[in-house]
């Protein structure tokens, strides 16, 4: 029975151990591991009394014998209304316009409208999100000021904004029949709120710079899920480029300079969380792929993953009593409130770029602009907030964008293989 007191009355002697700043030492209830422990709870208080109706519906053989007027919600939630499509081809988006349909100036055109779009709405989102994380509200001659420490709730507010977003996209243009159970959206929203906490909370601990160099690094993560939940094979070009991007990140984690401002310290507490936003991250991507098997849109996936999100969040947040608190700090700092909002913005737009863009142009040329912006985000964060790069962290950084580049050229020199063979030969899957 001493175990559990012993336990937390640990975390607060960890996190002074890794040197937080003084603004996540306030009480052990700051600490990462206990706010994790804190929103999983109130997540699984929503998912455990779901998961039992969906098998007591399942048990009841409830689309047989269901009557009245919750008979169409709870089938819909439960059982979908469609099989599964054969090919993944069928759930994706209408092909994508072919060029030569409209003049050259009209394609550059586009090509610059998605890539500034993309730019914009990402770049802004990165600077907001570590002016949020990272520097205090309401500072004055005399007063510090206080920083805003509840990432779930700007998980929370982004959510929000996409679900509105990709709702009124959904009923303003016509889309694909619905077929997919809708509780199977649940899984990709809990591992990507996960995802979104972590990235924020990380910001607490590691640079921006680190955070861009991990995100590019989880190409890695991805493949390793690939094999496990979607069984898929890889070519060798990929786990070269894998190999590399791992060598890079490497360099740059190792050149840390000890003598940096405590607040870009890399701290094992952000590594830990570096590496729970990529396994999450890369388990969202892949559910994802696999409920594409299902006939639907990318902004179908986007409102059927967002509905869960935002039923998650902010069931956690009136769990706790969080929701309300974070309203008083948004009244409070009218700054803050502006930042919040712009950065929900930032992020539902950027996700209606990337399917355009790719809809568009495809997969390699979205990439290569993500790509582009990951380095732009790097230069922009060590321009107006100050960090430091060393010369060994510079190499590194442009080993891992390399590696990047190779990663896409391989991919289209594949693809454009693969057009040439034999109807009866099929291609590796890529990640």
């Amino acid at each position: 029975r001493f175990c559990l007191p012993l336990m937390l009355a640990s975390l607060p002697a960890m996190a002074a151990g890794e040197e937080f700043p003084p603004a996540l030492q306030d009480s052990w209830g700051d600490f990462w591991l206990f706010r994790f422990f804190v929103n999983a709870a109130g997540y699984a208080s929503i998912v455990v009394p779901g998961f039992l109706l969906i098998q007591y519906f399942k048990r009841r053989n409830y689309l047989e014998t269901g009557r009245g007027i919750c008979f169409p919600v709870i089938k819909s939630c439960v059982f979908g209304s469609e099989v599964k499509s054969v090919h993944q081809e069928d759930g994706s988006l209408p092909p994508r316009a072919e060029p030569t349909e409209s003049s050259t100036a009209r394609q550059v055109f586009k090509l610059v409208f998605c890539a500034a779009g993309l730019q914009a709405s990402y770049l802004t989102w990165g600077i907001l999100q570590e002016r949020v994380m990272t520097r205090t509200y309401g500072a004055t001659e005399t007063d510090p000021g206080e920083k805003f420490k509840d990432s779930q709730f700007l998980v929370f507010m982004n959510r929000i904004l996409a679900f509105t977003v990709a709702g009124l996209y959904c009923a303003l243009t016509k889309q694909p029949r619905h077929g997919a159970p809708m509780y199977k959206y649940s899984f990709a929203s809990l591992s990507n709120i996960l995802s979104s906490w972590c990235q924020y909370e990380a910001l607490k601990y590691v640079s921006f710079p680190t955070q861009v160099l991990a995100k590019a690094s989880k190409v890695i993560p991805v493949m390793m899920m690939g094999k496990l939940v979607s069984r898929k094979s890889y070519e060798y070009w990929e786990y070269l480029t894998a190999a590399l991007i791992s060598v890079g990140v490497s360099m740059f984690l190792l050149s840390s300079a000890p003598n940096r401002h405590v607040s870009t310290v890399t701290t094992f507490s952000g590594l830990v969380l570096l590496a729970g936003y990529i396994i999450f991250d890369s388990f969202t991507s892949n559910w994802q792929d696999a409920l594409f098997t299902y006939k639907m849109s990318s902004v179908q996936m986007m409102f059927g993953v967002n509905v869960f999100s935002c039923l998650f969040t902010v069931g956690s947040l009136l769990e706790q009593g969080a929701l309300l608190e974070s309203v008083r700090f948004m009244a409070r700092h009218s700054e803050f409130m502006a930042h919040a909002v712009l950065l929900s913005v930032c992020s539902a737009c950027g996700q209606l770029f990337i399917f355009y863009t790719i809809n568009q142009f495809g997969a390699a040329v979205f990439t290569i602009i993500m790509t582009l912006r990951q380095a732009f985000a790097i230069l922009l964060s060590c321009l107006i907030y100050g960090h430091t790069v060393t010369v060994m962290g510079g190499l590194g950084v442009a080993v891992v964008f390399v590696a990047l580049f190779l990663r896409v050229y391989a991919r289209s020199r594949m693809k454009k293989r693969s057009k040439k063979l034999p109807p009866g030969d099929t291609p590796v899957q890529k990640v």
